[in-house]
């Protein structure tokens, strides 16, 4: 049982194959040249001498290296996440270490190989980066160590038990940066526009004495009579605002871009919205349909809204029948009687499309203020730029043009209908759909 253990770690390297062929050689002219005959066996003895003492010395001790995987409880959806091996050597000399890292299936890398040279207890913590482009369980397998020593003519393979399954999360990654950023007031750092204030479509706060600079039409005059000093009202916001999004889990959703469909930047752009929606103090919801209703819930801003939300979206998955808007539009009547902010994140490709669900978004737009947001293809617009060498060419992109207008046409006839609407490409999503959440409470709609 050992002898076989031993024979499945041994691995002979590509110089032990290298001195293996310059011996054939070797004796293979000593056939023709006597002389070289007996140099030919000294070569063949120093060989397998060296060959012997580095197993030897690889299989003295039983345990000399140690590894551990360092990977976070879950992953980021479309972001670069860091993965961490410390690898510790035992030896009392320096090793040349050749590591294969079992990655998860999704990812398609058959050729992770890390390489590192290693003194006597020394470690060393080696980093590299996966980028994730779906939702789920990714499977971690075991580290696979390739020691060699010396000449390097053999070496010894050392299996890490290292299985570990991690879940891959929506961007929380996109989520933690803009929340930095809203709460210090700082979002257009990260894309936003500055958006001026209209009106004074706010809630009273508090009475403060007047500083140089403030409206003088926030003066408080029975409180400037009763202090002998100028004071001023403060106000803020209007809070507690509810805030959905409504996110299309049919068929147009799955159009992939950038190895990611529409529906994880969707998704992505969700999380981060309803996120900062709760930190200017609204009420974030959810409500994910296609032919059914998958999921509803209430807006709120308690301490574990944020969690509901993640769970919720991180089990979300496209499916391959027309979405009903009619279901929706009951849903919505039904379980959304505030008025609210509704963030549609759906796909029109073109006006006849979305003319078919028209008399259901003008229902809902009745009681809610209702933004649609749809996609650009950013692929029909690279084609349209590239200059036409022949007659099939021009018809193509005459074509590619027809669509592309139909992309704008859609926005305005939304707009002719009183239903506000971003048109995005996706990897601009998060930050258009912020603007435009930003724009509405700043003009007082919501």
């Amino acid at each position: 049982m050992r002898l076989i253990r031993f024979i499945r770690s041994l691995y002979l390297t590509q110089p032990f194959f290298i001195w293996m062929g310059l011996l054939i050689i070797l004796f293979v002219l000593s056939h023709f040249y006597p002389f070289l005959f007996f140099s030919s066996w000294v070569f063949l003895l120093v060989f397998l001498l060296i060959t012997l003492v580095e197993i030897i010395i690889l299989y003295r001790f039983s345990k000399p290296i140690t590894a551990q995987r360092e990977v976070n409880d879950k992953l980021s959806n479309g972001d670069i996440n860091e993965i961490k091996i410390q690898v510790s050597n035992l030896y009392p000399f320096s090793i040349s270490i050749r590591l294969i890292e079992e990655a998860p299936i999704q990812f398609q890398l058959r050729h992770l190989y890390l390489s590192l040279t290693l003194e006597s207890g020394q470690t060393k913590r080696i980093i590299y980066t996966l980028r994730p482009t779906r939702r789920g369980e990714y499977a971690f397998g075991n580290l696979n160590i390739f020691v060699s020593v010396l000449f390097r003519l053999v070496q010894r393979r050392i299996i890490i038990e290292a299985n570990h399954i991690v879940p891959v999360y929506p961007s929380f990654i996109q989520m933690r940066k803009y929340e930095l950023m809203a709460i210090s007031n700082r979002l257009t750092m990260v894309g936003l526009k500055k958006i001026r204030r209209i009106g004074h479509n706010l809630e009273f706060d508090q009475i403060r004495d007047y500083v140089t600079g403030d409206d003088y039409r926030t003066v408080n005059w029975k409180a400037t009579a009763r202090k002998s000093k100028l004071m001023v009202n403060q106000y803020m916001d209007e809070r507690a605002q509810p805030v959905y999004c409504l996110i299309d889990m049919g068929r147009v959703m799955k159009m992939p871009f950038n190895e990611m469909t529409l529906l994880d930047y969707s998704i992505n752009a969700s999380l981060v919205l309803s996120n900062v929606a709760i930190i200017k103090h609204d009420k974030a919801g959810l409500v994910t349909f296609s032919h059914k209703t998958h999921s509803l819930l209430s807006a709120d801003r308690k301490a574990g809204q944020m969690h509901k939300i993640m769970e919720l979206l991180y089990r979300q998955k496209t499916g391959f029948l027309e979405t009903s808007y009619e279901l929706l539009y009951a849903t919505i009547t039904r379980n959304i009687n505030q008025r609210s902010l509704l963030i549609l994140f759906t796909n029109f490709e073109t006006v006849a499309s979305m003319q078919r669900q028209l008399p259901y978004l003008r229902q809902i737009a009745k009681r809610h203020l209702l933004v649609v947001i749809f996609f650009s293809n950013t692929e029909l617009k690279k084609f349209i730029q590239k200059p036409a060498s022949n007659t099939e060419q021009v018809y193509l992109k005459a074509i590619a043009e027809k669509f592309d207008f139909e992309k704008r046409q859609i926005v305005k006839e939304l707009e002719r209908h009183g239903i506000a609407s971003v048109l995005t490409a996706p990897e601009h999503l998060t930050v258009n759909t912020l603007n435009k959440y930003l724009e509405l409470k700043a003009r007082g709609m919501i």
